[in-house]
């Protein structure tokens, strides 16, 4: 399904994992734990592509049966196709989310925000979508700094589970300016959600894509 389009007009597309039957969880199961998965933010940090095709190949069986799993390639879909950070109109979608949004540099910059708050169609469309679907963890992935940032709060078990499971270094992401940031907004604005950003390395070695999507859901039980 497509939760609305680019800039150039290229759908958005998520896909949502359903067992073989066809059957999904009852959006009042109280046991069902909505769990959601974003590849690609900056259109040149595509390795998180490769764990999402693992997470879409996953046997039902592989599956946590209260998992109710949505997989989201890319919300920059324009940035992806020629392999570039920004969206079409060169804003850092990963700077342009409402939450302490401010004005960043200007277009052709790496960090530019944006002329406001929201203003693309891209994270308008996450957005709603987010707003809609309320997660219970997302995991926006990115790289190539090869770490996951530690935490004070509730997740923070979580955060050292889920870098013990990869192998991943727990630290925080050097330079930049950070406001407008995705994961950042969902916590802020819905402080019941679990979201934090994994950095990848520059590259995937063999079997790290499936380790990583093994990882995800290995970590569910320990949500807060």
């Amino acid at each position: 399904m497509s939760i609305g389009t680019s800039v150039q007009g290229r759908a958005i597309d998520v896909v949502h994992r359903v067992d073989i039957s066809g059957a999904q969880l009852a959006i009042d199961d109280p046991n069902r734990v909505v769990v959601l998965v974003v590849g690609v933010i900056h259109g040149d940090e595509q390795a998180g592509l490769k764990v999402i095709e693992e997470l879409r190949a996953m046997l039902p069986s592989e599956i946590p049966a209260n998992v109710d799993l949505w997989l989201l390639p890319t919300i920059n879909p324009d940035g992806v196709a020629p392999n570039q950070r920004h969206n079409a109109n060169q804003v850092d979608l990963n700077r342009n989310f409402p939450y302490k949004w401010g004005m960043i540099a200007e277009p052709g910059n790496w960090e530019y925000s944006g002329p406001s708050a929201a203003s693309e169609p891209e994270t308008q469309a996450m957005v709603d979508f987010v707003t809609y679907l309320r997660p219970d963890m997302t995991v926006w992935f990115h790289q190539e700094e090869f770490s996951i940032a530690p935490s004070t709060g509730s997740d923070g078990p979580l955060r050292r589970e889920y870098a013990r499971l990869t192998g991943l270094p727990l630290k925080g992401v050097p330079g930049g300016t950070y406001t407008g940031v995705a994961a950042t907004w969902q916590r802020k604005t819905f402080t019941d959600d679990t979201a934090f950003i994994v950095e990848l390395g520059p590259t995937l070695a063999q079997g790290e894509a499936l380790t990583h999507a093994h990882a995800i859901l290995s970590i569910v039980p320990l949500l807060p």
